[in-house]
């Protein structure tokens, strides 16, 4: 949680000429009278980090992954504190001693719930600045519902979604890996009946 939280206000005090502070105020009355916060960011030119792979560009959402349900900041943050409750309870539950990456997976779910959480508690929206793979379209001119650009990844995101993605990702992994060797098990006994 802390390398979320601190990536987050290094690149909002980095990326754009002047650092940008974002008054939670501001944010909840811009949201009440219907209007983007978008303006609550200087125009600033992405940073480029890689070529093609990696950028650097400020934004505030006000929604979940991939910026959907806007202006939900509670029933974020109401869902967040269940899947944490959640989360908890299956490490104690469903892990064991050994899992360590089913352990490693549910540490970057909770991490990363916990930054984004603080975020819509503070801030009363999400810091985001990771763009990868910026400018890379989709082939045959494909491009995702709502998103005219056409890039492979349009969305930006943070740290935070970085370990959500991750650790989703292991932990189904980790799910999936105990459930093959117990199919092998009982493949095996039945071989030597």
């Amino acid at each position: 949680m802390a390398a979320d939280l601190v990536s987050k206000s290094v690149a909002f005090r980095s990326i754009a000429d002047t650092p940008v502070m974002i008054d939670r105020a501001m944010v909840i009355e811009l949201t009440n009278q219907g209007r983007g916060i978008e303006s609550l960011l200087p125009p600033h030119t992405p940073r480029t980090a890689i070529p093609y792979l990696l950028e650097f560009q400020l934004v505030l959402n006000k929604g979940a992954v991939f910026g959907l349900g806007a202006g939900k900041r509670w029933v974020f943050v109401i869902f967040t504190v269940a899947a944490i409750v959640i989360g908890l309870w299956a490490f104690g539950r469903w892990t064991h001693a050994r899992d360590r990456s089913a352990h490693m997976a549910i540490g970057l779910v909770l991490a990363g719930g916990l930054g984004n959480v603080y975020d819509r508690l503070v801030f009363a929206c999400v810091r985001d600045f990771i763009h990868p793979l910026p400018g890379v379209r989709l082939p045959f001119g494909w491009h995702w519902p709502n998103d005219p650009s056409g890039e492979v990844w349009p969305w930006v995101s943070n740290v935070a979604d970085l370990f959500l993605i991750v650790g989703v990702v292991v932990l189904m992994l980790a799910m999936w890996r105990p459930h093959a060797t117990q199919q092998d098990e009982n493949s095996s006994s039945t071989m030597s009946e």
